[in-house]
């Protein structure tokens, strides 16, 4: 007897296992073609089923499909969903336990899983990567995959090297998926992973059921614009993106005064107090939720009324894809845009703030390459040392992997946090006299926080003149034995330097050739957004076009129905006065080490916060010209500083 063909099984599948009466536009052209052995890039607008495209083929195929996510929210989700319908399927992340990572590992070098998640950053570990060299990918799937390109808009280090990866690995196929690809980043993501043009399976980005609109609002009038919107609309479930978590804060109190029940949302927040407000949110009829962008990735909420954007998006991309959770029912959703040109100023200075200055990569280069043939390094230590942002100091790395000088080969935890779950005199006497001692000396090394020890690794390794391997090896066996219960801190990424002798200036200089790059193209985009905002024809179109797809005026966004166009009010950037330049030189005057470069002094005057000023933010200096675009601070920084 033969089996059946593998697209008539996961037709067969979609309904026995998935419960699903028919695929979804695009969905069988992505699932056929990655059965026919085909790598794909499907660019589905949010919420139109871009998992079912890695795990029905998962099912299909023998061997084990590794799906690489950033979202451990999502990832939870997701595996809830499949083992409920008895998939084999599990994440390997940093949320679990020693017990629960073995676990994770047994099941996939046995062959019984047919889906493990993965963070991006687990790329990285070159233990894990050994693991993923013994078994057999049939599938690879890289959601959010415009994190890839350089000219995505949501551009994550660790998605560089995943290109590699699969030639390292001899992945047969690949599906990359996003919501939010412009032609552009398409063709890097498909060019990336040897995708044919014919394999890119897009769906149409139009759907009928959400309603654009944009409003030119000022920073006086926006409060009250919003209100005056949610008040003449039916009440249901809403998101309002904002973008510091400051206003996240002040905009839920007051629509709370107005009547309204509105939580904040925000990356500041504990995390049991994130859970509680999406939990209400899943649950509420007619809630709010006032959020920076860290709220809306992974949430599946069908019945979104309207999402708001109280502050301008950073570009169309992030628009489209926060705009993409609502009506996901198919009833009508509206999403209005308040424009107010203020808040360019406020997004071109998180972009400008970020680049670091050509003197600190420099310095960089000269620890790394100047350093052991083998480091551990600390991306919260690098970033303070030389004042760069740890996303940017990883992005740095990342170069330099890339550019072989370096090459990652895991990581190690400086510290552990130790809960004792019985008295030492208990368990001590279980080993010989040598081991006790070592043990007792290890013990003593613990320091006493409000619920747990911690012990710093490297330190105690120092003083007892031990191997750290042999005190982390001691903490594990504790740990395993069920002595104590152990928990890692303070990751440092373990390097090889590959080129110590490469030109560091040279190669300085093109890093920060390429960060500027970065930059450019980044306010580009903000300045992209406040354009699509402002369009005089069909929002839709305009929307849509810039992901590559043609079609008629909608009837049903703003512009169609009649708005005016959103031209916010002229930017009213006035001369700094006296007292300003007077306190600007009496900051200078100061000299202060941590503000010794132009560049860094505007991040200061702008109130764009960095590792070396953290402790500088009480001046009265910080933010003095926060409301002035940064490349305005940036000249008049120079030109003070050289006087």
């Amino acid at each position: 007897m033969t089996s059946a063909p593998p697209e008539r099984s996961a037709r067969a599948m979609l309904g026995s296992v998935f419960g699903f009466p028919g695929f979804r536009p695009g969905q069988a052209e992505a699932v056929q073609r990655l059965l026919e052995g085909r790598s794909v890039l499907a660019v589905f607008p949010t919420g139109a089923g871009k998992s079912l495209c890695y795990q029905l083929p998962a099912l299909c195929l023998s061997g084990v499909t590794v799906v690489i996510s950033p979202l451990i929210a999502l990832m939870k989700d997701q595996i809830d969903f499949l083992t409920a319908k008895g998939v084999a399927a599990a994440r390997y992340d940093s949320t679990l336990d020693a017990d629960q990572a073995r676990s994770v590992l047994d099941g996939l070098r046995g062959g019984r899983l047919k889906l493990l998640y993965i963070s991006p950053e687990r790329l990285a570990n070159e233990r894990f990567l050994q693991h993923l060299r013994s078994v057999k990918i049939s599938l690879l799937a890289v959601d959010e995959a415009h994190c890839i390109s350089e000219w995505g808009h949501n551009f994550r280090p660790d998605y560089l090297k995943i290109a590699d990866l699969v030639r390292d690995l001899g992945i047969p196929r690949v599906l990359a998926l996003t919501a939010t690809a412009d032609p552009a980043t398409a063709q890097d993501i498909a060019r990336a992973f040897a995708i044919a043009p014919e394999d890119v399976v897009r769906t149409g980005f139009h759907r009928p059921n959400l309603e654009l609109r944009a409003t030119a609002v000022t920073p006086g009038s926006r409060r009250r614009t919003l209100l005056d919107r949610l008040a003449s609309r039916p009440r249901g479930p809403a998101i309002v993106y904002v973008t510091l978590q400051k206003t996240a804060e002040t905009v839920a109190e007051y629509l709370n005064r107005n009547g309204f029940q509105a939580r904040a949302y925000h990356a500041g927040m504990e995390n049991e107090d994130r859970d509680a407000v999406q939990d209400a949110f899943m649950a509420s009829k007619d809630m709010i939720v006032v959020a920076t962008i860290a709220f809306g990735m992974g949430v599946d909420k069908a019945d979104i009324r309207a999402v708001y954007h109280y502050n301008l998006p950073k570009c169309v991309e992030s628009y489209a894809q926060e705009i993409g959770r609502a009506g996901r029912d198919g009833a009508p959703a509206v999403c209005e845009l308040l424009v107010c040109r203020q808040d360019t100023v406020t997004l071109e200075n998180f972009v400008l703030g970020d680049t670091p200055d050509e003197g600190s990569i420099a310095a960089v280069l000269d620890e790394i390459l100047g350093g052991e043939a083998q480091q551990d390094i600390s991306t919260y230590d690098l970033s303070n040392r030389h004042d760069i942002r740890p996303l940017v100091v990883r992005t740095l790395l990342t170069y330099l992997e890339l550019a072989g000088v370096l090459r990652s080969v895991g990581h190690v935890y400086s510290s552990y946090l130790v809960e004792p779950l019985k008295p030492s005199a208990e368990f001590l006497p279980l080993f010989d006299p040598q081991r006790q001692d070592f043990l007792r000396r290890v013990l003593a090394r613990l320091v006493k926080r409000r619920k747990y020890f911690v012990i710093d690794v490297d330190e105690a390794a120092q003083a007892l003149e031990e191997p750290r391997e042999r005190i982390v090896s001691a903490l594990d066996y504790l740990h395993a034995q069920g002595h104590v219960t152990l928990k890692t801190s303070g990751v440092k990424q373990r390097f090889r330097v590959l080129a110590p002798d490469r030109d560091s200036s040279a190669l300085a200089a093109e890093l920060a050739r390429r960060f500027n790059q970065r930059e450019t193209r980044d306010v580009e985009r903000v300045g992209r957004m406040l354009a699509l905002a402002a369009t005089s024809g069909c929002l839709t179109r305009e929307l849509a076009g810039h992901f590559g797809e043609e079609m008629g005026d909608c009837g049903h966004c703003g512009p169609c129905l009649g708005d005016a166009p959103a031209h916010p009010a002229p930017l009213g950037v006035r001369r700094p006065k006296t007292q300003a330049l007077e306190r600007v030189a009496a900051l200078i005057g100061e000299r202060l080490p941590q503000l010794g470069t132009p560049r860094r002094m505007a991040k200061f005057l702008c109130g764009i916060s960095s590792p070396a000023t953290s402790r500088l933010k009480g001046h009265e200096a910080f933010g003095l010209f926060e409301r002035v675009p940064f490349t305005m601070v940036l000249e008049l920084a120079r030109r003070e500083m050289e006087r």
